[in-house]
């Protein structure tokens, strides 16, 4: 059996398809359709004013049968094909309403074939090759539990991961329209292209997660012969909004030791999955299903029926978990098998993640009863979870999202909250991180840990920027580094007092000229045009270098990276500079100190404050006792 792998499709000049396949001979041929046309779906029957214009357009007329998406009824439409897309976009304009016309015209040829980009055809037929040898069958098996319990979903793994597995063709990346790219990185340009049946060179140039979204929902739609709904339609007579957002619990402020943070794993892509929400199921007609009711939200989830996008993103879920994950792992498979698995689990991760995004105000894909279920069913899941764990006996300090912070728990409490949570919500709940040192502040969004390896984890304090001086990052570094060890509050006590004794030497030796200058250079990226700054009267600090620089003679654009000092005021073409570029400075005398200070313990307040350490400065620094006359 002959095999090609379709490339591309491309549209000719004179309007006919051309299909860009690949050879097992790793030659490129061509095959030319001039039978298919761009089209839409109008009402049936058409008015005559709709008629006039498809006749004054040239176009085209049949009758085509689809099933509606929300009533699941079978409605019958008018097909109105059209010599070209253009043709076809003007002509939309004069028709009462029209379906399909934003679906792109070479996808909508693959669509309606059967054809997969980036995947291997039989040349007989041109349909996707989809005969699993015996050790792929013993690998999907990890899959066999969903073949009773969800068989769509099923069938849609079965779908996908027959895609995934095919063999990945070798040839020169000229062919294929990309350029300076490693292994794993096209590999993964092959399986998305496989995944979201778009385009290699699509695939490798594409960043829009949400345009990938699209793609296999209208694939998936047309291959089960549903009417892809108008935007207006999606959205459900409501207009976008912002969508109230996930759950945040207040902490118990305070230092903790022993602390364990349980994640959900991917919750709102398993919420989408677990409590059946898609575009047809959230708000469904049938009355029975009303009392479904979805938590927080006025509104309710279909009983009778399982959703499409559900299963489309529930298939993605189980094939990252079960297949591409584990395997990234694997310790069996070579090194190289291994990356580009992770890479694959990235990128569907990278998918799943965008799944609630896109269904708050992207246009084709919006819909605001969906994203409010879906949130909805988040905070359900951490509110209920949180519930769950007091009932049992532990001390839950913070709930953020998908993360259930937990004090000094067994780790048989936290086995019992996993499979429970599991056995009601069909959720995963799993330990994400477990700190010997916790310091919950009185605000959200904010704490600082230390790992059980001594690492620090910190959240919404920023200690350190990456544009920060190594002088700061140094400080910061060995502070933490003392509490790395803290065991217990005598411990830390200990430690809160040595950090203080840090901090001051930090300041001694600043002041006693001991610290390089390059440790106090700012290194900043430009993100404007240096050259276009030199007239504004308030001119930012990397700016002021950059100017320095280019009147040195140094040529600067916009990305390049300054470093700079920050010395004592002067004036530079008559304005007030207070930074020079590091090459410039010989003279200690001219940094300015007490900006260092300053900077310094507001860096290091906005970590260690909410842990009880008050660091005292100095309110003035002299600059005659730190050059010692």
């Amino acid at each position: 059996m002959n095999e090609l792998c379709l490339l591309d499709i491309a549209v000719t000049e004179t309007n006919a398809i051309k299909l860009k396949f690949l050879t097992v001979n790793g030659e490129v041929k061509e095959i030319i359709d001039d039978n298919y046309k761009p089209y839409f779906l109008a009402t049936y029957p058409l008015t005559t004013q709709e008629e006039e214009t498809t006749n004054l357009f040239c176009g085209k007329v049949t009758t085509v049968q689809k099933t509606d998406l929300f009533s699941g009824q079978i409605r019958v439409l008018t097909k109105v094909s059209w010599p070209n897309v253009k043709i076809a976009t003007q002509a939309a304009k004069h028709f009462r309403q029209v379906w399909e016309n934003e679906v792109e015209f070479r996808k909508s040829y693959a669509y309606d074939n059967g054809l997969v980009f980036g995947a291997i055809h039989s040349e007989n037929i041109l349909k996707p090759v989809s005969v699993m040898p015996m050790l792929m069958e013993e690998k999907f098996k990890v899959f066999d539990e969903t073949r009773g319990s969800d068989p769509l979903k099923h069938a849609q793994i079965r779908h996908w991961f027959d895609l995934l597995t095919q063999p990945i063709p070798q040839t020169s990346l000229s062919l294929l329209g990309i350029e300076n790219v490693d292994a794993e990185r096209l590999h993964t340009v092959w399986m998305l292209s496989r995944i979201a049946n778009i385009p290699l060179t699509e695939a490798f140039h594409s960043n829009h997660v949400s345009d990938w979204l699209k793609s296999i929902i209208h694939s998936y739609l047309r291959r089960k012969n549903i009417l892809i709904p108008t935007a207006d339609e999606l959205t459900k007579g409501e207009p976008t909004h912002t969508v109230a957002g996930a759950l945040t619990v207040a902490p118990k402020s305070g230092i903790y030791f022993n602390t364990v943070v349980c994640d959900f794993e991917s919750l709102y892509p398993s919420c989408i999955d677990s409590f059946n929400l898609s575009y047809e199921t959230v708000n469904c007609a049938h009355g029975e299903c009303s009392e479904n009711k979805i938590p927080d939200f006025d509104g309710h989830v279909c009983t009778r029926q399982r959703g499409f996008y559900c299963t489309l993103i529930g298939a993605l879920k189980e094939l990252r978990i079960k297949l591409f994950k584990p395997a990234s792992k694997n310790d069996a498979l070579a090194a190289e098998e291994k990356k580009k698995a992770a890479e694959v689990a990235k990128l569907l991760k990278l998918i799943l993640v965008s799944s609630y995004g896109v269904t708050i105000r992207i246009h084709g894909l919006a819909c605001p009863p969906l994203a409010e279920a879906i949130t909805g069913y988040g905070r359900y899941a951490l509110k209920e979870s949180w519930r769950m764990a007091e009932m049992k006996g532990m001390l839950p300090l913070y709930g953020d999202t998908d993360s259930l912070f937990l004090d000094n728990a067994s780790n048989e409490q936290i086995a019992w909250l996993i499979e429970n949570v599991k056995e009601r919500f069909h959720l995963d709940l799993a330990i994400d991180k477990q700190y010997t040192l916790c310091v919950l502040p009185k605000a959200k969004k904010a704490y600082f840990g230390i790992l059980r390896d001594g690492t620090p984890d910190i959240k919404g304090v920023t200690a350190t920027k990456s544009n920060s001086p190594a002088y700061i990052n140094k400080v910061f570094q060995k502070c933490v580094n003392e509490l790395a060890t803290v065991k217990n509050l005598k411990e830390y006590e200990m430690a809160k007092a040595q950090v203080k004794k840090i901090v001051q030497k930090s300041t001694d030796d600043l002041k006693k000229g001991l610290i390089p200058l390059r440790d106090l250079a700012y290194s900043v990226r430009l993100y404007f045009d240096p050259n276009e700054k030199t007239d504004h009267k308030m001119i930012h600090q990397p700016y002021q270098c950059a100017i320095q620089l280019i009147d040195s003679g140094r040529k600067l654009k916009r990305g390049d990276t300054v470093s700079f000092i920050k010395v004592k005021p002067f004036k530079h073409k008559g304005r007030n500079f207070t930074v020079r570029p590091v090459e410039s400075i010989s003279n200690l005398g001219d940094v300015n100190l007490e900006d260092y200070v300053r900077n310094l313990f507001t860096a290091l307040d906005q970590t260690f404050e909410p842990m009880g350490i008050k660091l005292e400065a100095e309110k003035k620094i002299e600059i005659s006792r730190w050059l010692g006359s």
